[in-house]
């Protein structure tokens, strides 16, 4: 096969990755250019090419996937929002469930207290008449027991689990229905669980910790629209008596219509917390899982670890010194927290709408996790492919660079981090995020490219904010400055140097860069500033001797020669020893007492030697 042939199923591949072909079609190909004859080299290009493409599919089929379910999400608040009828509401939670989870079947139980039990009341997928007319016992099978403890379940394969107290009527029911794999998570409102949703499969499946956070905040949505739905059936049957409450209900419904659609029209937290405190006339402050501030509108006071723990267990807004605190929750996990401020008699509906306000909360930050996790995937990716054995088209990392925001071909600073890397990665993800850069792991260390020009001061920076988020010392190597990809993979050989040489001159916790490492810079560095480390080293003698006409660097320099024997070098010199002895002591002055210490000797007659190669 020609080169002109290899070329063709090159551009095979890019034609059928244009037209969205299957991941079968893409691997034909090298198998086609085999039959056809091709020599070794071509078909190790068309092997490499073809791996490449089918990496390209695997991605865009993920992110399809993700904006399929952001987008499943947005219209299932919007439907949510704009529900009035409880059980078109229960079929909406049901049906969105089922598509969002990609499960064989979904369905949701609602609970009746006085019996102590739950009763099947929705089904999406189900092909079972005994399975649809179910009722368990609170603490019977996995439904049973969410409803019981009011925490999410699931099962890879539910028949075999004894985790679950089984019966034979829900035993006999599942089995009819063919699930194995089972997720259920609880409706809750406020410390009450109403129902539970589950998404099931007829075959075995894992439902890892994403997709339950998911469904979680699935359920916690509806379970507040389903009781919107309910409180406002009851508020028009009771006529006049209750006008006032469906007033409230009303404010409470319009605020959390507002609030969903700042969410879906993909606002930030600032104006969602801006909005708030508007509908509730009070400062408004949004804190992550860490406490870190996200945003402030107002005078909100500075929120507690312990109201934000009771705020969680207890799942409602709870007071604190005159503010009201609520935590921002996706199923069980703490995704932060919403405080109220200037408002220390808060009535019960305001109340209410505030907790509303923690869950619309609660999606937003999911949804920014989310654009996130994506966001640093992609850069991480850069990282790999700039610092790849072979390195990509150099044009192509560029575009894929500037989609995230980041100019390669402006000024970069490489830097590598040592530290505990799974905690330092995710670390580093933000902090280069902010700073507009790219961070990823490669090898066994951190790698950041961050804009700028001033090693020496982004290597400190950085191992102090990450030293800081890790709660350990992180020790930083600089390289550059660096401007398009193939400079990066030189800056970064450079910043690796300079780190080992920052770990074996036990300089953990330091961020630094090969010029400030002295002599040892000198030696590792391949693009050494050898006229910058003898100014840097006798700078002050050669000075003074230009300005006074003096012989400092001189008599320095005999004074070693002659094995720092004062008789012998003031016979080198032709001076009286005194001379020699009033020569080193402004020597001393102007470099340091210390400058006759066994390293900074070492240092000033390599720069003396230096000085002399230099002319």
């Amino acid at each position: 096969m020609s080169e002109a042939d290899a070329v063709e199923h090159l551009l095979e591949l890019l034609d059928l990755l244009a037209d969205d072909a299957s991941s079968e079609r893409l691997a034909r190909v090298l198998p086609a250019a085999r039959a056809a004859g091709a020599r070794d080299a071509a078909l190790d290009r068309v092997g490499r090419a073809t791996e490449q493409a089918l990496k390209i599919r695997r991605t865009l089929t993920a992110h399809r996937r993700r904006e399929a379910e952001l987008e499943a999400l947005f219209d299932t608040a919007g439907d949510l929002a704009g529900a009035r009828d409880p059980d078109g509401v229960l079929r909406s939670i049901v049906r969105r469930a089922r598509m969002l989870l990609g499960a064989d079947i979904a369905y949701l139980s609602m609970n009746q207290p006085d019996e102590r039990g739950t009763y099947m009341r929705v089904t999406d997928g189900s092909i079972s008449v005994r399975f649809q007319r179910l009722r368990l016992g609170l603490g019977d099978g996995l439904g049973g027991l969410v409803a019981q403890t009011a925490q999410p379940y699931v099962t890879a394969d539910y028949a075999a689990d004894d985790r679950f107290h089984h019966t034979a009527a829900i035993d006999t029911a599942v089995g009819e229905e063919g699930l194995v794999a089972i997720l259920g998570v609880p409706l809750k409102l406020d410390r009450r669980v109403i129902g539970v949703l589950y998404a099931a499969n007829r075959s075995p499946r894992q439902f890892p910790p994403d997709e339950v956070a998911l469904l979680s905040s699935l359920a916690d949505h509806a379970a507040i629209a389903l009781d919107t739905a309910h409180l406002l059936e009851e508020t028009r049957a009771a006529g006049e008596t209750i006008r006032s409450h469906n007033e409230a209900m009303r404010r409470a419904e319009d605020a959390h219509d507002r609030l969903t659609d700042l969410v879906l029209r993909g606002a930030d937290v600032p104006e969602v917390a801006a909005a708030v405190a508007e509908v509730l006339a009070g400062g408004i402050a949004v804190h992550d899982s860490d406490g870190v501030e996200l945003a402030r509108t107002g005078t909100a006071a500075v929120v507690h670890r312990a109201a934000v723990n009771s705020s969680r267990a207890g799942g409602r807004a709870v007071p604190q010194d005159g503010t009201w605190v609520c935590a921002v929750l996706a199923g069980r996990e703490l995704l932060g927290s919403i405080t109220l401020s200037d408002r220390p008699d808060l009535v019960d509906a305001d109340r209410r709408l505030f907790e509303r306000a923690a869950v619309v909360t609660a999606l937003l930050l999911l949804l920014r996790r989310t654009v996130a996790e994506a966001e640093n995937k992609v850069r991480g990716e850069l990282i790999t492919d700039l610092l790849g054995v072979v390195v990509a088209d150099p044009v192509a990392l560029s575009a894929r660079a500037r989609r995230v925001g980041v100019e390669l071909g402006a000024r970069h600073v490489v830097l590598v981090a040592d530290g505990p890397r799974d905690r330092l990665a995710a670390a580093a993800a933000h902090y280069a995020s902010g700073c507009r850069g790219l961070a990823g792991v490669h090898g066994e260390h951190v790698v950041l490219v961050l804009p700028g020009e001033d090693l020496s001061g982004a290597a400190r920076d950085t191992a102090r904010v990450l030293g800081k988020a890790v709660g350990l010392p992180v020790t930083v190597g600089a390289g550059g400055p660096a401007a398009g990809p193939g400079e990066v993979a030189a800056a970064h050989a450079e910043a690796a140097r300079c780190l080992r040489a920052l770990l074996v001159l036990d300089r953990r916790g330091a961020g630094g860069t090969l010029g400030e490492l002295g002599f040892v810079g000198v030696l590792l560095g391949d693009r050494a500033d050898v006229g910058g480390y003898v100014r840097a080293t006798l700078g002050p003698l050669l000075d003074y001797d230009a300005s006074r006409g003096t012989e400092l660097v001189r008599t320095v320099t005999a004074y070693f020669g002659c094995g720092a024997n004062l008789s012998r070098a003031k016979e080198e010199l032709h001076v009286h020893v005194n001379t020699v002895v009033q020569r080193l002591d402004r020597v001393a002055s102007l470099l340091g007492d210390d400058w006759q210490s066994p390293e900074r000797v070492l240092e000033v007659q390599l720069a003396l030697r230096l000085l002399k190669v230099l002319g």
